[in-house]
């Protein structure tokens, strides 16, 4: 078919959310657009959530590859890597690159992305501080890891911890610093928290809780961090870990509407019928998206919608989480802090390192914390997504699902 012919889809962003919408498009109703896409980072589009095991030596780049050139070529996409969207106009229905490239769309996706969260304090703009989100920083924190010396990761969640235990596993000295008294806050109940932290020290990490970052230290490269109670850490790197913030001001500027992140209906539409928008740049139903799960059901539907198959919705659900920290079993999914009414049913097996906790609202296992042996984990969160009925084995479900489906039966 001649290219003119066909109607323009331009994705803006080279990342996991805006290829996987592209693969299920192609899935879906390969031929229907005519495909280009816009990245920032010079290079194809890989697998973010590896990045933890390329830090730690566990992985090569080129393992973590999910699109190479020539499937871009075979697959007739023309990609313009690092030569991000500067702006939109959405009256001509124009993207404008950094290169000044000019490219007009029928259909425009915003996979966007996120950006870490800088601490805004003085110092935070030295040589040696750095984020935690492509491959720039990973070879960043590689060539400091090279040098020797000592790091400081300021942030005790899921991807601070994993830098650290990286940094670590690359002969860095490393110091973890969270704001809360009790790491991975979000995921963890404190008990499990505590577990973790135990496990952690065990290996080398020194962890600083409840302490939270004034400034960092040093002339033009970091030197050290000082924190709000005096106290000071030396340091030659400082990861940021804190977090991250929608990238939407590409998104804003082109006059679309952004609360902390863009705003889409259940269909991944903007509030302009022709841009649609996914990934972590994406509010929907007050919520914004930060794991692979729901990210992958939004490009569901997101791809059905561009193929003309518009019956299909985006419902949220509830999500897990599994540390990628090497020799470390964590599982957490659901509700994890409960409400009123709910019951905790808990096992702890302190010589075995296993801690189980199981969130009940009535007879439906609502959130489920496991620590050391999370082989069941997947079980529970079938029971918490199917909303299922637990009455007949609620005695046994600590036990895991072999106890309780011999007793069903």
């Amino acid at each position: 078919m001649d290219r003119r012919l066909k109607p323009s889809l331009v994705v803006v962003g080279n990342g996991m959310a805006g290829m996987r919408t592209v693969d299920e498009l192609l899935a879906l109703a390969p031929g229907q657009y005519d495909i280009t896409v816009f990245g920032a980072e010079p290079r194809v589009n890989y697998n973010r959530i590896m990045l933890s095991p390329v830090l730690a030596g566990e992985k090569a780049f080129e393992d973590i590859v999910l699109h190479t050139r020539e499937w871009y070529a075979q697959q007739g996409i023309v990609l313009h890597a690092g030569d991000p969207v500067v702006a939109i106009d959405r009256w001509r229905r124009v993207v404008r690159a950094e290169s000044g490239l000019e490219v007009a769309y029928d259909r425009l996706l915003l996979a966007t992305g996120s950006s870490p969260f800088i601490v805004p304090v003085p110092g935070a703009q030295l040589l040696g501080v750095v984020g935690f989100r492509d491959l720039d920083d990973v070879e960043a924190m590689l060539a400091a890891a090279r040098a020797g010396g000592r790091a400081v990761v300021i942030g005790g969640g899921l991807l601070g911890l994993e830098a650290a235990n990286g940094l670590k596993r690359r002969g860095m000295d490393v110091t973890v610093v969270h704001l809360t008294d009790s790491l991975l806050n979000q995921q963890l109940d404190p008990d499990a928290a505590l577990l973790l932290r135990a496990e952690l020290e065990g290996r080398g990490l020194r962890i600083l809780l409840s302490s939270q970052t004034e400034a960092i230290l040093g002339e033009e490269r970091v030197e050290g961090v000082r924190f709000t109670d005096g106290s000071e850490c030396a340091a030659d790197l400082v990861v940021m870990a804190a977090g991250v913030r929608p990238n939407v001001g590409l998104a804003r500027a082109a006059g679309l509407h952004v609360e902390r992140a863009i705003v889409v209906d259940d269909t991944l539409q903007t509030y302009d019928p022709r841009i649609y928008a996914v990934g972590e740049c994406v509010q929907h139903r007050k919520h914004t998206f930060g794991l692979v799960a729901p990210i992958w059901d939004q490009a569901r539907v997101c791809a059905a919608h561009l193929a003309g198959f518009g019956h299909r919705r985006y419902v949220q659900q509830a999500t897990a989480t599994k540390l990628k920290v090497t020799g470390i079993d964590l599982y957490s999914a659901g509700d994890i802090v409960g409400g009123e009414g709910s019951e905790d049913l808990v096992l702890r097996d302190r010589r075995a390192g296993v801690y189980k906790r199981l969130v009940l609202a009535g007879n439906r296992v609502t959130g489920a914390v496991l620590y050391g042996d999370v082989s069941d984990g997947p079980w529970y969160f079938d029971l918490i997504q199917r909303r299922a009925d637990v009455s007949g084995f609620r005695d046994r479900l600590l036990f895991g699902p072999a106890l309780c489906e011999a007793q069903a039966a």
